[in-house]
């Protein structure tokens, strides 16, 4: 069975507010694990202790470039105490976009940063918006071009969906592409404004075909569907119930 955890970015300022009351109601709706984006101020310690408290999964942690260059052996340290299995690098800012040489910049950050999370029994990875995929080098999308520079170090795929397709591809193909490299996926779905840009929106109500890329995932290794919705329309709280509520229809 996929497990199912949130992305904790989706709550971010129920966190900034109360941390540990949020996590209890992350854990009463029934999300099986968390991925962190930040850590409210608790040592690695408070953490542990609250998250075997309330039987939650530290499934990963999202930690910027710059971070991973010059503050690796903190998050080492940190996640060597919850366990975690996974840390994907979430973002590249506008000055690493602009080519393939701005792109080995990144990937050599990566390379060496993987290197140092294997020897501690964590896997490093890289999570995608729309722009890896409408960015093009060599006719080549960002993405493809990431992990091909990052060879032969075992970067792992993680797949936010809702991206892909807003990028232009097929979340499934992408999927198939990557299997046995995506054991993180970014359940997210996402409808498209007027003027074209795009709303993130509760699992189930925009515009993306959830179901194929759950029959997908069942083929191709994925063991974490994390729900993330990087703009709430509704309390965030309540999207994620309703969006738990849409997979406990779908995702079995």
């Amino acid at each position: 069975m996929i497990k199912i955890g949130l992305q904790l970015y989706t709550l971010r300022e129920e966190t900034s507010r109360d941390f540990v009351g949020t996590l209890r109601k992350v854990a009463a709706l029934g999300y099986q694990g968390v991925e962190f984006a930040g850590y409210g101020g608790l040592t690695a310690e408070e953490m542990k202790s609250l998250l075997d408290e309330l039987n939650l999964v530290s499934i990963g942690a999202h930690v910027g470039i710059e971070r991973l260059r010059d503050h690796l052996d903190e998050e080492i340290e940190y996640h060597k105490v919850l366990g975690t299995k996974y840390i994907a690098c979430p973002w590249l800012g506008d000055e690493y976009r602009e080519s393939v040489v701005k792109l080995m910049e990144v990937t050599k950050v990566l390379k060496e940063a993987s290197a140092r999370l294997a020897q501690h029994g964590i896997e490093l990875g890289y999570h995608n918006h729309d722009f890896e995929f409408t960015n093009q080098f060599g006719g080549k999308t960002m993405f493809d071009t990431i992990f091909e520079l990052t060879a032969p170090a075992p970067l792992f795929a993680e797949l936010d969906v809702c991206w892909v397709h807003f990028g232009g591809y097929d979340p499934s193909e992408y999927m198939m592409k990557y299997a046995g490299r995506a054991p993180l996926i970014h359940l997210k779905d996402v409808r498209q404004n007027e003027d074209g840009s795009p709303q993130t929106v509760i699992l189930g109500e925009g515009d993306m075909d959830l179901d194929e890329v759950v029959k997908t995932a069942k083929l191709t290794g994925v063991e974490w569907f994390i729900v993330e919705q990087d703009v709430c329309q509704i309390d965030p709280i309540e999207s994620i119930t309703q969006s738990m509520a849409w997979v406990r229809n779908n995702v079995k």
